[in-house]
């Protein structure tokens, strides 16, 4: 019998046992199906952050105290440590030690429920410098960012994100009114204009005020979480980062580099951080998705053996009538890959169609630019994994089919 033959024989074995047939490849659907989801997701969420990095700004650079924080772990125990003072921003700010830096900002963050009447908005508060304006190129609709008088005097001003003012305040304008957050009273003097969600700071949804007063009235530290800083082009990003590291080492007293309590990211090295990272998760998560494909492999092999047992007479007249041991081996191998390269199809179409329906929540519900993005080499992998699993688990009961005895075969009941 020749390939054509077995492979005939094999569909028409499949079909007359449907029900069967949908059963046995359902590990194989749910394994490719969401391998499909992770692949995509996991490219749609490096995409993203990507799109973010490059449009926080190419000039930015941002100074973190503690050293190597490249995992969440490490940026959440970097809020803590407070390597970064006054004294690094005095010495950073003057033209002498940095001559490319073109703004620089001290960064501190925290969360609190702000309130206006009977109105509250949970909002990110920042405590920044006036220059902040610049270097993530905000946009004012009303009244103005607060100044550097207002830092020097530690004021109660406030610039708010659009989200706070229409949560806060309805159609109302905000400017010149006041909130209240952790007990203390801010008048507002601007609000920023809608410039939409982001994965790294959403300006809507935050209230800015001068760093000094965030350190004295609020957190009670006199430490920075962050540093940002723009250099004065993108030719010089380098030179701005070995300035900043040689005034900061100066600043610290650090004379081995290895010693150093301060991590600089620029946008090019923070993006080949985060694509390292998201490929690891989604390499793992794939991983672990993969496990139910094993899984799947063993019910076919299963489901296969019982096959073989309930049709002992057919094996056994199909070689009284001169099938080869070959043909028979031929015929339930296929009859297995078929099934899991059927599974594999099914589980890539599942698989596109919910990652797509995931998008387009993604952006429905958050207004993230999210792209849905197709894995081809994980479409790929998932019909050769899905080929070789019913090979390797179809080979067992194949080869017992081709060693059954015409004659017991044919005697069996």
């Amino acid at each position: 019998m020749n390939f054509r033959n077995s492979l005939n024989t094999a569909l028409r074995a499949l079909t007359v046992n449907r029900s069967r047939s949908v059963l046995t490849i359902l590990g194989i659907v749910i394994g490719i199906t969401a391998i499909i989801l992770v692949l995509s997701i996991g490219q749609g969420a490096q995409g993203l952050i990507m799109q973010e990095i490059q449009g926080v700004g190419p000039r930015n650079i941002s100074i973190v105290p503690g050293r190597n924080v490249n995992s969440p772990s490490a940026i959440a125990a970097s809020f803590l440590t407070n390597s970064l003072t006054i004294n690094d921003l005095k010495a950073l700010q003057q033209k002498i030690n940095v001559p490319t830096l073109s703004a620089i900002s001290p960064v501190e963050t925290t969360i609190f429920p702000v309130s206006a009447g009977s109105q509250t908005y949970q909002a990110t508060i920042d405590g920044v410098a006036p220059s902040m304006q610049q270097i993530i190129n905000i946009s004012l609709t009303q009244g103005y960012f607060f100044t550097n008088s207002d830092v020097t005097d530690a004021s109660h001003v406030a610039v708010i994100g659009h989200k706070v003012e229409t949560n806060l305040f309805g159609n109302q304008s905000a400017l010149g009114k006041r909130i209240m957050f952790d007990n203390q009273t801010f008048v507002v003097v601007g609000v920023v204009g809608a410039n939409g969600s982001s994965v790294f700071t959403n300006p809507d949804q935050t209230v800015f005020i001068p760093w000094s007063t965030m350190q004295n009235y609020i957190l009670g530290i006199k430490y920075f979480h962050r540093i940002i800083a723009e250099a004065d082009s993108v030719q010089n990003i380098n030179r701005t980062v070995n300035d900043i590291t040689l005034t900061l080492r100066s600043d610290h007293n650090i004379t081995d580099p290895t010693k150093d309590d301060f991590t600089i990211q620029t946008q090019v090295n923070l993006a080949n951080t985060v694509s390292i990272i998201t490929t690891a998760l989604t390499l793992l998560l794939t991983g672990v998705t993969g496990i139910s494909l094993i899984v799947g492999g063993v019910g076919i092999m299963n489901i296969m053996l019982v096959s073989v047992t309930e049709r002992t007479r057919e094996i056994g007249l199909r070689k009284a009538l001169g099938a080869t041991d070959r043909a028979i081996l031929m015929q339930f191998l296929l009859e297995a890959v078929l099934l899991t390269g059927i599974g594999g199809i099914i589980g890539i179409a599942l698989g596109t169609f919910f990652s797509a329906i995931i998008a387009i929540a993604i952006v429905h519900f958050s207004g993230l630019n999210w792209q849905f993005s197709f894995p081809y080499m994980g479409a790929v992998i998932g019909i050769v994994v899905s080929a070789v699993i019913g090979l390797v688990f179809g080979i067992y009961p194949a080869r017992q089919a081709a060693r059954k005895s015409p004659m017991e075969a044919l005697r069996y009941e």
